[in-house]
């Protein structure tokens, strides 16, 4: 299926659509945030300044990263589109081009004072410190189910849920500094809040993944996640591994999150540390000894957290590199979270809507559950019945989300 008939990516040029929209206005406010955000010196402003007047006219160049690991694989990338412009290049590919140019800007991969240093550390420290009284409240109802084991997959469904609406938290979008974000309650504020969040999920397989689980042996499964967000979308992932490896004493989790800064609040190796450290140093015991209680999963080497280039590239994920998928093959259920990752499974193409979601993904080794608020302008597995007709925007505005399961086939 995935070597023919494919079909054609999302590009910019579509207008009107979220997508141009994006490159044009998003992009541009991103990278004048970012220089709002940091005290870079006059090099640095000027560079970014000018990546700035670049969108959307102006060519794909090609990138100076020599000391970046995977350099030549972003020549690679970034030669069949050299010379063109913005909103002719397929969208996942500009998004992820964009972000390298800004390390670029920055000379992140460089040594000197850039180096190493996220441009949006500012903004993911704003999304923890805005959230503090949604982490006591998630840590208590964690509290309240441990250590007891009655009601596992009961409690399982529950965080799944929440752990898609902590999707929303999505920095690129709605700053952590603005009011405007599309909350959905999920999960904390009583019968009205989970009648609001399953009015908005339009697609629920959760008891297919239930039911996937089942027939695991708990006690010694994995589950991997695709993280997405830092702040308090990665709370809520935490929350969700920390009662999958409570189950069973040699349970395993393991996060994969980005190599380098990407899509503002894309988490990296340092964001699920600094998350930990965040959770020890609130006034609360709840969330105290859930930081414990991760910590010492990490110390036994029972919760992992792996990064690779891939997940930073402009690639789909049925071009994931060998060495890549052998490790997914080896997860009972991978737990993919967030907009971007469900763009990469489908490859950010148009296909049609009522697309079963395990046909576009039999090329996978491992059985996926996608929890994904919607914030763009492609979707799988959707009936006409299942499309919410009286809100024009509703692929797009992160108020509806999706919650689907495909088995493994290959």
């Amino acid at each position: 299926m995935l070597k023919q008939n494919l079909p054609e990516p999302l590009r910019g040029i579509e207008i009107p659509s979220f997508t141009h929209d994006s490159i044009v206005k998003r992009l541009p406010e991103i990278a004048r945030r970012t220089l709002a955000e940091n005290d870079f010196p006059p090099s640095v402003v000027a560079k970014i300044e000018q990546l700035i007047a670049e969108i959307p006219a102006g060519p794909i160049r090609g990138v100076d990263l020599p000391l970046a690991p995977y350099a030549a694989d972003w020549e690679g990338y970034i030669r069949p589109y050299l010379g063109q412009d913005w909103l002719s290049v397929p969208w996942f590919f500009a998004e992820e081009y964009f972000y390298v140019r800004i390390l670029e800007a920055t000379d992140y991969f460089h040594p000197g004072p850039g180096q190493g240093v996220d441009p949006y550390a500012l903004q993911k420290r704003l999304g923890l410190e805005s959230t503090r009284d949604a982490i006591r409240l998630l840590s208590e109802q964690l509290a309240a189910l441990h250590p007891d084991r009655q009601g596992f997959f009961d409690v399982i469904h529950r965080l799944m849920l929440i752990a898609l609406w902590g999707n929303q938290n999505d920095l690129s979008l709605w700053p952590a500094s603005q009011a405007d974000d599309p909350q959905v309650a999920a999960g904390g504020g009583g019968r009205s809040a989970m009648r609001e969040s399953l009015e908005h999920l339009l697609v629920d397989e959760r008891p297919a993944a239930i039911h996937h689980l089942k027939t695991r042996n708990l006690d010694t499964a994995r589950v991997d996640f695709l993280i997405d967000n830092a702040g308090y979308e990665l709370v809520c992932d935490l929350a969700l591994a920390d009662i999958l490896l409570a189950y069973g004493q040699h349970s395993r989790v393991v996060f994969h999150v980005k190599c380098h800064p990407v899509f503002v609040s894309d988490a990296l190796p340092k964001d699920v540390l600094d998350t930990l450290t965040f959770l020890k140093n609130l006034d609360h015991a709840a969330a105290r000894d859930f930081a414990a209680r991760l910590d010492g999963h990490l110390a036994a080497g029972r919760f992992r957290v792996l990064s690779h280039p891939f997940w930073t590239s402009p690639l789909p994920m049925w071009e994931l590199p060998d060495e890549l998928a052998g490790e997914l093959a080896q997860a009972d259920l991978l737990i993919s979270k967030g907009d971007a990752n469900y763009r990469r499974l489908l490859g950010d193409r148009h296909w049609p809507l009522d697309t079963p979601f395990g046909d576009v993904l039999a090329y996978l080794p491992v059985a996926v559950l996608s929890l994904r608020t919607l914030k763009s302008e492609i979707a799988v597995g959707l009936s006409p019945s299942q499309i919410p007709q009286h809100d024009p925007q509703w692929m797009s505005n992160g108020r509806w989300g999706l919650i689907q399961f495909a088995a493994r086939r290959v």
